[in-house]
């Protein structure tokens, strides 16, 4: 998923001469802001790994299973607007600050949660993450259009982002081969209590261990950007208004169309990431391992990376809003040859919906704000809280497959979603051309 817009704004017009002798420090906040962006893709959606891999460790539905991307994504809902609040009391870097000391400590929450094997600990740490990362992301793009001029401020973000993808595909592809590499599975009807709970001690050391790498990681990371604390300073941040984001969600119904397909987007986006591993293994689909299946996942993101690439052309050409349908009809399509067929090519027609997902969130941003003045902020705001798709839509996934007995038939799910997506899309052109 890419990182999220933000809800405040920069209010410096001329930002790089607005830095005066700290020219040099705001290079360096720029350089590190992309690294940045590089590990965060990693750190977010390494959980479609961790769904697979708590789902063989605890012997979950695929309803528990998913509560790994619930506990992660309900931050987004509960500190999308408190951290844009924090940030226009503490400026752009100590917020970035903050958000890695959260990430840190809930990293290290991984440690106890391993040595007793408890999901419950690891949700936690799971939300407490979500939780850092939101406060990361608020501040994460308008930094990078501080950083520079104005007039090259989207060439920068969406150079930034492409970072974001990189990050994504080679965290995932690496995170198949160390956590999932050991899975050994133990059949929990004829292993003992003691047997099971020491298998699940081993099976989550691997996760401990990478946590506290990450946790660590965090620290150095907070520290160099605590040294540079002072570098952005100049440019001042907007304050969060609240005022009138009620009635724009009731009364606009762009922003109320451009929000629920923010919803089911990432939720569907999500939905299909987390029981990817899941329906490669299915034994009617190409029955693969869970360290095999995990790396596909890899290849599920690039295929985000390699869309936008190629829709950023397409953008150029056509309007975004056909475009957005367009790419939905695609998704569409090849949830449906993945449904009705099976082996390799019911796997990879699922694989391939990744391209499909490249354009869909900054399209559905950009469409579902378009108009709103002066109050893009709030509009903003709106769109960032309904990342709670990401929460809900993958947990009814995994309950429509409990309850079917069929995970295949849980792919209704997500293409009822990109089917939403794609009519609004069509609404928008329809309503731009009016």
């Amino acid at each position: 998923m890419a990182l999220a817009p933000n809800v405040a704004r920069n209010t410096d017009p001329n930002p790089v001469e607005g830095a005066g002798k700290s020219g040099g420090s705001t290079r360096v906040v720029l350089i590190l802001a992309f690294a940045v962006f590089f590990l965060l893709g990693g750190v977010t959606n390494i959980n479609d790994l961790l769904v697979g891999k708590f789902k063989a460790m605890f012997h979950l539905t695929h309803a528990d299973a998913n509560l790994v991307q619930m506990a992660f994504f309900i931050a987004y809902g509960a500190f999308s607007i408190p951290a844009g609040i924090i940030m226009s009391k503490l400026g752009y870097i100590r917020t970035f600050v903050l958000g890695f000391v959260i990430v840190a400590a809930a990293s290290f929450l991984f440690i106890p949660a391993s040595a007793a094997a408890s999901y419950t600990g690891f949700l936690a740490a799971l939300f407490g993450i979500g939780a850092g990362i939101t406060v990361l992301q608020v501040a994460m793009n308008p930094v990078i259009t501080t950083l520079g001029p104005i007039e090259t401020s989207h060439s920068r973000l969406t150079f930034a982002q492409s970072f974001n993808s990189i990050g994504v595909t080679l965290m995932v592809y690496g995170g198949a081969t160390f956590l999932l590499g050991n899975s050994q599975p133990i059949d929990p009807e004829t292993a003992s209590e003691a047997q099971l709970h020491a298998y699940r001690v081993a099976e989550g050391a691997s996760i401990g261990t990478a946590y506290m790498w990450l946790g660590i990681l965090m620290l150095v990371i907070a520290a160099v950007f605590w040294m540079y604390r002072s570098a952005l300073d100049h440019a001042k941040t907007d304050a969060v208004k609240l005022e009138g984001t009620w009635g724009l969600l009731t009364h606009n119904r762009r922003v109320q169309f451009g929000a629920l397909c923010i919803f089911v987007y990432v939720g569907a986006e999500v939905a299909i990431g987390s029981n990817l591993m899941a329906y490669l293994g299915d034994p009617g689909v190409m029955g693969l391992d869970l360290q095999t299946a995990g790396k596909l996942v890899a290849v599920y993101w690039a295929g985000s990376l390699v869309g936008r690439l190629v829709g950023a052309f397409i953008l150029r050409l056509a309007k975004p809003g056909r475009v957005l349908a367009t790419f939905a009809a695609g998704a569409i399509s090849l949830i449906i040859l993945s449904a009705v067929t099976t082996g390799a090519l019911s796997g990879w027609a699922l694989i391939l919906v990744g391209f499909c997902n490249s354009l869909m969130f900054p399209t559905i941003f950009s469409l579902g704000t378009e108009g709103l003045g002066e109050q893009t902020p709030q509009g903003s705001g709106i769109m960032c809280t309904a990342i709670i798709g990401g929460a809900l839509v993958p947990y009814l996934f995994g309950t429509v497959a409990d309850v079917s007995g069929n995970i295949r038939l849980a792919l209704a799910v997500p293409l009822i979603c990109y089917a939403i997506i794609a009519s609004f899309g069509l609404w928008a052109t329809r309503r731009a051309t009016a």
